[in-house]
Formats: C-alpha cells, sequence, structure tokens
C-alpha cells in the first residue's frame, strides 16, 4: 500500500476512533540534528510532556461561529462517510480533535485548506481556543459518563520533534506524548490505551505499525449513559430495511416530549440521566430513500431541526440495536478540501518537527460503537420549553423508527452532534 523508500508517517486515531497516518518523504535539503534550531528537542525520553507544563488557558464562550463550523463539518464528514448497505457511525467530534491536533503542525497552504475544513472561516488558533473551551464544558457524571483522552505517539528513532508542537496540544488537548520503537509492543500499548480510554468498546486501532510510520496522534471519546426515563414496555416488532428485507426485532416504546419536525422527515429526543445529552432520531418520510435525505442535510439544516424542537407528547417506538463501524476516511477528506495533506510531495507539517524527510498523512482511520438498549447507550462517538415552541395543545405525535431512520448523540448546551449515525438493517 505505501512506498517504502525513504517515507515515513504520521498516524492518528479517535470512540469512534480516528487515526492519522504521516509518512516522510525524501527531502535532499533536510538539516542534520546537530543543526536543528534550539525550539525542537531530540525525543529520547519515554514521556515526552515531563518537560512540558500546560499553560493555563482562559476558556472562551461558545458562540454561533464555532457552533455553525462544527455542524458543518460534521454533517458534511458523516455525508461522505456513510455506508449504502450496512449501518453507520462516527464522531465527528473524534476526528476533528483528531485533525486539529495535527493542524498544529501544519503550515502554509497545508495548513490553509485544514483551518478551511475544520474551522470554515476560523483560524487555527481560534478553532484551538474553541476546541479547549468546548470540551472543557461538557459534562460528565456517574449516569451520564463522557470521557474524552488525546495522546501522541512518536517514534524513537529518526523523528525530532518541534517543542511548540507539542505544547500547543498539551495546552488546548491535553495530549500525553511517548516516545516508542514502534515495534510489536508499541502496537499493544497503542491498543491497549485505546481499550482503556473506550471502557473497552474498542479494544484495537492498530494490527501493525509499518516500519515508515513516525507518528500517531490519538483521541478517543467514550460515552456512556442511562436514559433519564428507562423504557419499561419492549416487545416484538417488524423492522423493514433498507433493501425492503423485513426483520422481527425488539422495539422499546415509551411516551417522550420532544418532538422534532422538518420538510420530509419526523422525529424526536429521548434525554439521557441529568438532561446534559440526548439521542435525536429522525425519520424521513415512507417515500424518500435514506440516502437521499442524508445528501439532503447541512450543518444548518440539521441545527434548525434540533433548535426547532417543539414540546409536545411523542409516542415513539426505537428498536433495541448494537453494531460497529470503521471506516478509511482518506477520500472523504480529500473530497471536503483537504488535499494537500495527503500528497507527499505537497504536504508541510514542518511544525511537527523533523523526520529526515516530506511528512505527509497516508491514512486516517475511524472506529465507532454503539449500543441502545432498555437502560441506555454505549457509544465510543431533555425537555425543555427553551428549545422551541410549543406544540398545539392536547395533540401527541407518534414516531415509529420501524425504517431506516438517522440519529445523533448531542450535546443539550450547544445541540452539536457527538456521534452521527444511520440505522438501515437488522440483524
Amino acid at each position: 500500500m505505501f512506498n517504502k523508500m525513504h517515507k515515513k508517517f504520521l498516524s492518528l486515531v479517535c470512540l469512534g476512533l480516528a487515526a492519522v497516518m504521516l509518512f516522510a518523504g525524501c527531502a535532499p535539503d533536510t538539516k542534520p540534528p546537530e543543526l536543528l534550531p534550539p525550539d525542537y528537542i531530540e525525543i529520547t525520553g519515554e514521556d515526552l510532556m515531563k518537560g512540558i507544563t500546560p499553560s493555563n488557558i482562559n476558556a472562551v464562550a461558545i458562540d454561533n461561529a464555532f457552533t455553525r463550523a462544527a455542524a458543518d463539518f460534521s454533517v458534511e464528514l458523516f455525508k461522505k462517510t456513510i455506508a449504502d448497505d450496512k449501518n453507520s457511525l462516527i464522531s465527528p467530534t473524534s476526528v476533528l480533535l483528531a485533525l486539529a491536533m495535527t493542524a498544529n503542525g501544519a503550515d502554509k497552504t497545508t495548513l490553509a485548506q485544514m483551518e478551511a475544513v475544520l474551522g470554515g472561516k476560523l483560524k487555527l488558533q481560534e478553532l484551538n481556543e474553541y476546541l479547549y473551551s468546548y470540551v472543557k464544558n461538557l459534562p460528565s457524571e456517574e449516569k451520564s459518563r463522557l470521557e474524552i483522552a488525546n495522546s501522541i505517539w512518536f517514534k524513537d528513532k529518526g523523528f525530532t520533534a518541534n517543542r511548540d508542537f507539542l505544547q500547543t496540544n498539551a495546552d488546548y488537548y491535553g495530549a500525553d506524548a511517548y516516545q516508542a520503537p514502534f515495534d510489536d509492543k508499541t502496537v499493544d500499548d497503542i491498543n491497549n490505551w485505546v481499550k482503556e480510554k473506550t471502557d473497552g468498546m474498542i479494544d484495537s486501532i492498530l494490527d501493525e505499525i509499518p516500519d515508515e510510520a513516525i507518528m500517531y496522534l490519538i483521541n478517543a471519546i467514550m460515552f456512556d449513559a442511562e436514559w433519564a426515563k428507562k423504557y419499561e414496555d419492549v416487545s416484538d416488532g417488524q423492522f423493514t430495511a433498507y433493501n425492503g428485507a423485513k426483520r422481527t426485532v425488539k422495539f422499546m416504546s415509551s411516551d417522550e416530549n420532544i418532538y422534532l419536525h422538518d420538510d420530509g422527515a419526523k422525529g424526536f429526543i429521548k434525554p439521557y440521566f441529568g438532561n446534559r445529552y440526548s439521542f435525536a432520531a429522525i425519520l424521513p418520510d415512507a417515500n424518500i430513500p435514506i440516502n437521499s435525505y442524508v445528501a439532503s442535510l447541512t450543518g444548518e439544516k440539521l441545527m434548525n431541526i434540533l433548535n426547532s424542537a417543539v414540546t409536545a407528547k411523542v409516542t415513539t417506538a426505537m428498536p433495541k440495536f448494537e453494531y460497529d463501524y470503521d471506516i478509511t476516511m482518506n477520500n472523504a477528506l480529500i473530497e471536503m478540501g483537504i488535499k494537500d495533506a495527503f500528497d507527499s510531495s505537497k504536504a508541510n507539517f514542518s511544525k511537527t518537527g523533523s523526520a529526515g524527510g516530506n511528512i505527509f498523512i497516508a491514512e486516517v482511520k475511524h472506529k465507532a460503537f454503539i449500543s441502545v438498549s432498555e437502560l441506555g447507550t454505549r457509544a465510543a462517538a431533555v425537555t425543555s420549553v427553551e428549545k422551541g415552541a410549543t406544540g398545539a395543545p392536547g395533540y401527541q405525535y407518534t414516531v415509529r423508527l420501524d425504517r431506516p431512520f438517522v440519529y445523533a448523540i448531542i450535546d443539550n448546551a450547544t445541540n452539536l452532534p457527538l456521534f452521527l449515525g444511520t440505522f438501515i438493517t437488522a440483524g
């Protein structure tokens, strides 16, 4: 798959897990280590953050500029990474965090392209500040847990890291950094880190490390929450898949209080314990194929649907489900506009460090897992009048998710999706 001629790569992982790989191509004008400027440090220690103290960062207010940019990125990535024939799931938040860490080592056109895709009109420093503040304000409680972790792994030979790169990712992302020989033991160490940070929902991200690998950036998001109102009514029902196949599955039924409506779709919001996070389901009309509906989504449209929710009685039914999903995101990100980063002759990651050649992204991997049951949701990607207008007095809606639907796990404070998925087939 990769040319082994003097090429090295950086890789990044997100629960969702996302992994970005960078290689380094030949560069005849590369300076020898002893001539590197003083802001570079040779990677020798096991814990590279021992000499780096995270700075005190002042949180910024989360405003429309950030939520609009994050929603646009989330939906565009979702549209380009869903499968046509199986259930899909991504954590756009995980991918955004992993790529933002990577962008801190980019420069010039490579940086400009990553800024445009990840943050729209936001510059990287602004995006760092927003992401720091957003993550800092995401709550985690005993019955509604959200945990986010970042780490950077460097090869112990052939790579010199830029201290500013380490400092920035320590400041804004709390990233740990390790040096390792990139052998079979390192594969185990990285996979064990992934397993621990996702509470065992994802047990690995790597099968092996290519000889050319120089660095991995890893983000993991773990979500484990009970419903605010657990399901008590579970019965058999028929689910019609994307291809018309019908299958008997377990449906969980309940009355909810938040109704969603869009031209061509309807849905509901079911809050988790503590009313800090919610499950949002959107069911396209029977005559609209699921992929056609997803293709019509934009960040603005999704946020409008969630922000215009109404308080009303909704009789709902949802299948129990559990599945995992993994995808290589290179093509999706290239189509979105991150082009030079994947081109060994054009990529500029000079702010990352020196690897004896031109560093470029070789691969971005993403893994995700979800389990939805009577008790709640485990994913590794609220009744509130303030969410919108009140429904017609006495009117009752019915939303039965018995055909393909879109769903999201959202942060109630912003309505941004931590996870986005499609459920199109049962069994």
